[in-house]
């Protein structure tokens, strides 16, 4: 099997993943910081191929949104199941005569949907999770790994970066 620069992938088909290689290069704050760090050694020509950014000091970060409510609940089943139903009426209109009945028997199907699809999972929680969140992988820092055959010469170059 391939990647999708078509070389072969490191690790088989079924394979576990393997814990990265290759000596620190650069470690940064942020994300993007590394990311510079890596496009930095692109420009240069130097053989990316040999380079892996790691997040360290993973988190799993759930950000609160809000409060939920029945009302909040019933009202984006509502939202939610109109647009679907604008967009099956819409496609349905295509291929039918006329455009509005198959457009308010899809918004109409489409708020049924959506409310029964928002509030039996709701109700099924029976006020244990009462509000709405999202969900994220945060890492404290991004290390640059290199290969060792080539790990000096990255960290020479990126030492010209942080001048």
């Amino acid at each position: 099997m391939t990647n999708p620069l078509g070389q072969p992938n490191r690790t088989g088909r079924g394979a576990l993943p393997t814990p990265p290689t290759g000596w620190p290069i650069g470690s940064y704050p942020t994300y993007a910081e590394a990311q510079r760090a890596v496009d930095y050694l692109s420009d240069q020509e130097f053989s990316v191929e040999d380079v892996t950014i790691v997040g360290v000091d993973l988190m799993q970060v759930e950000r609160v949104l809000g409060r939920l409510t029945w009302a909040k609940v019933i009202g984006g089943g509502v939202v939610s199941g109109a647009w679907l139903g604008v967009f099956l009426g819409l496609l349905l209109g295509l291929f039918t005569d006329s455009f509005l009945g198959p457009l308010v028997a899809g918004i109409i199907g489409g708020i049924v949907f959506g409310v029964i699809s928002t509030t039996i999972p709701y109700a099924a929680t029976r006020g244990t999770r009462d509000f709405a969140s999202t969900m994220q992988l945060v890492a404290g820092r991004y290390d640059v790994l290199c290969e060792p055959k080539t790990a000096e010469r990255a960290r020479d170059l990126l030492a010209k970066l942080a001048i």
